[in-house]
């Protein structure tokens, strides 16, 4: 079962939220083809530092990174490393904040140099507008299962897939909280948790072009692929939600 924050956790993550959102609005502008996902990860780093913030990811075992940076059909957890963005690239940029003992989490998919690709264009369009949906439909008393339900109906009917193996999750003390939150339809919608007031969740749509499956190619690596060689993408908000509605802390 989920851990519901209380006023004072709530005062935290909200700003642990705004700190991380300020981070990324000036990081995701900064981004540019011959530039490598390892510059990338070395500006959040020292914007992170800048706005007293640290990165959450770092508390993964293991993991040693502020960002994980996926290229094309490279879905999540991707490393930051040498390779050189090209225009035109699909790029996930995923990062999470850890403030005063509490995290947020967050991610976006971009064009590199914002290329002109109506193909790329529509693909992504469609993870922002199930994301958004989504966020609409949460409130207290509605079943959780509404962000599978949303997410999948959203993402098959303009003609992709869901990366079912990949899910939201509840996020506070720890990054990774109960409950894990698929997004696409497990069960009947009258069952299972119905959301409380003090709710916080990291709600992202992971999803491909053409196939629901995923890879890791090398063992060695963090990075989550599509098994087909299909464009990936992500969007990711960390959530509040309580009587009054949805409150995004990212």
């Amino acid at each position: 079962m989920p851990h519901i924050k209380t006023p004072q956790e709530i005062k935290i993550m909200r700003e642990c939220g705004r700190r991380l959102r300020t981070v990324t609005s000036i990081l995701i502008p900064s981004i540019h083809s011959g530039q490598t996902t390892l510059a990338i990860e070395e500006y959040a780093t020292k914007l992170l530092r800048e706005h007293e913030i640290e990165g959450s990811f770092k508390t993964v075992n293991g993991y040693k990174w502020n960002t994980c940076t996926p290229v094309n059909n490279q879905a999540v957890h991707t490393i930051p490393s040498s390779y050189v963005l090209q225009p035109g690239d699909l790029l996930t940029v995923d990062i999470g904040g850890l403030y005063q003992g509490y995290h947020s989490d967050w991610a976006t998919s971009i064009i590199v140099d914002g290329v002109s690709d109506e193909r790329k264009k529509k693909f992504l369009d469609a993870g922002r507008n199930a994301l958004a949906l989504t966020l609409s439909r949460l409130k207290v008393g509605e079943y959780l299962s509404i962000v599978g339900e949303t997410m999948q109906n959203q993402i098959e009917s303009a003609g992709y897939r869901i990366l079912k193996d990949l899910t939201g999750h509840g996020i506070g003390r720890e990054l990774h909280e109960d409950p894990y939150i698929p997004n696409y339809t497990t069960h009947h919608k009258k069952k299972g948790y119905r959301i409380e007031d003090g709710f916080v969740a990291a709600i992202e749509v992971i999803y491909s072009q053409t196939t629901e499956k995923i890879i890791q190619s090398d063992p060695k690596s963090w990075s989550i692929d599509t098994a087909d060689g299909s464009l990936a993408a992500c969007f990711e908000h960390t959530v509040l939600v309580t009587q009054n509605g949805i409150d995004i802390l990212t």
